[in-house]
């Protein structure tokens, strides 16, 4: 049987949380949680699998727009996954990577962020890579803005190693939970050829299992890269 080839980096646009929720009769917060452990099991499948970097796009530039009350929750969730799971994941010799303008969000959120970031220092094990308060379009306008503030040539070489995610692989490929087909927004330069897959699965009911099917799904993809 010919060995699976396990791609270097998978992004992937977590939605489905509040369908789920509202699909058991519970509150949209029940399926955020949710959510934060489905992470949490996508990221221990990965790290199984040898895949080097996930990307999960976690708050956008766009979700600002939503209910205040959700908003909180949302920030809660992240103030204590900074607190409680980035010190795991640093003792694992994970890094631990924000993508997007976090001096944006609350104090307390941004500060719990980038102090337990720090504990990552020196590690070089898998990247989860963390997109909060991140827009692809704005991604791209801050990498330019880097490249005039510098005086160097806007081209797309400069441009890529300017971006958030210089320093990592563009995504092998992209999945998007809930059967939602559109990009939201999410690595518009870095998915140029990246394989895409949408699975009608919401994002809470992601397990491992589902990650073995979309590394099997990946195998089936010829990446041509614009080549015949």
């Amino acid at each position: 049987m010919e060995e699976l080839k396990i791609p270097k980096h998978i992004a992937f646009i977590m939605d489905g949380n509040g369908r789920w929720a509202k699909n058991k009769h519970l509150p949209r917060s029940v399926g955020h949680r949710e959510g934060v452990t489905s992470m949490r099991r996508v990221v221990e499948a990965c790290y199984e699998k040898g895949v080097q970097v996930v990307s999960f796009y976690a708050f956008s530039t766009e979700n600002w727009s939503r209910p205040k009350e959700e908003i909180k929750t949302l920030f809660s969730m992240l103030e204590k996954f900074a607190k409680s799971e980035i010190p795991k994941y640093a003792k694992r010799n994970f890094i631990i990577r924000c993508m997007g303008n976090l001096s944006e969000l609350p104090d307390n959120v941004r500060i719990a962020l980038e102090s337990n970031m720090k504990l990552c220092d020196g590690n070089d094990g898998m990247v989860v890579n963390l997109g909060i308060n991140y827009g692809g379009r704005d991604e791209i306008v801050y990498a330019v803005k880097k490249l005039i503030d510098k005086g160097l040539e806007v081209n797309k070489q400069n441009i890529s190693s300017n971006l958030y995610t210089a320093d990592i692989p563009d995504p092998d490929l992209m999945v998007r939970s809930s059967g939602e087909v559109r990009l939201s927004n999410f690595m518009l330069w870095q998915l140029s050829y990246s394989e895409m897959l949408f699975l009608d699965t919401l994002w809470p009911d992601f397990d491992g299992k589902t990650v073995d099917e979309i590394i099997k799904q990946y195998n089936k993809r010829d990446r041509r890269f614009g080549r015949v």
